[in-house]
């Protein structure tokens, strides 16, 4: 899981063009919008091959890098 919250970070590091720290929050905070997360979530479905479902698309799984690793270690 380390390298997929490294590719996160990369991930975020190039839409917002800013590095955070793997429990910085980033929806909660409003350094992610609602298309950025769109963004997001499509790169991370096509990294692990599996989407992530509507239910989970929210800050209580996805606000850090942490809680969205550990979300999709459910999957």
């Amino acid at each position: 899981m380390e390298a997929l919250k490294i590719f996160i970070q990369q991930e975020i590091g190039g839409l917002i063009f800013k590095k955070v720290s793997f429990d910085e929050s980033l929806i909660k905070s409003k350094l992610l919008d609602s298309i950025i997360v769109v963004d997001l979530l499509v790169s991370i479905e096509e990294k692990i091959g599996k989407q992530i479902p509507q239910h989970l698309v929210n800050p209580e799984h996805l606000d850090t890098i942490d809680l969205m690793t550990s979300t999709i270690q459910t999957l």
